[in-house]
């Protein structure tokens, strides 16, 4: 298990707003199990209001609906936690913003709430991108509440940076 603490995170965070910047483009988030931990990454660093447009703190099903338009069908049929969930939220994020891309996590952090198909740990992602579409993928991190949330926003930001640096052509191959 790697471990991120608020400097590693925020180092990342800087790379990713200057990607941002030097295209021109702004971000959207649209966050469950972080709670606003990636928010509150890209606000601490400064100048970051030139490319983060806003972000959405969907931790209930309803937030998810009313904030994001996610379908009750989708969060029925495949639940919460679920890639299909997380495109909708990035999706829905872009919708409602002005941003190019939207970044979206929906997880288990624990120490409960796992079940045998979904594990604690278990933690679903998409990058949304205005011009390019959206991708997504589930992971399965270890560690306690902290580590997995910690290991979430690293991770949908490393995938962020990924996908601006990446050539659109291939990105989505």
């Amino acid at each position: 298990m790697t471990l991120f603490d608020q400097s590693s995170l925020e180092t990342l965070t800087a790379r990713v707003g200057a990607a941002l910047l030097a295209d021109h483009l702004k971000l959207v988030t649209a966050e469950s199990c972080t709670g606003g931990w990636v928010s509150q990454c890209l606000t601490a660093i400064a100048g970051s209001s030139a490319w983060f447009e806003r972000g959405f703190v969907t931790y209930s099903n309803a937030a998810k609906q009313e904030m994001l338009g996610v379908p009750e069908a989708t969060l029925e049929a495949h639940g919460a936690v679920s890639q299909p969930v997380a495109v909708a939220m990035a999706e829905g994020a872009l919708r409602h913003s002005r941003a190019d891309w939207a970044v979206s996590i929906t997880g288990i952090a624990g120490p409960d709430g796992g079940s045998d198909e979904k594990p604690v740990g278990t933690v679903c992602f998409a990058w949304a991108g205005r011009e390019i579409g959206t991708t997504t993928e589930t992971r399965h991190f270890s560690g306690d509440r902290q580590a997995v949330r910690a290991q979430s926003v690293a991770y949908v930001l490393a995938g962020l940076f990924e996908r601006l640096e990446a050539p659109a052509s291939g990105l989505l191959a």
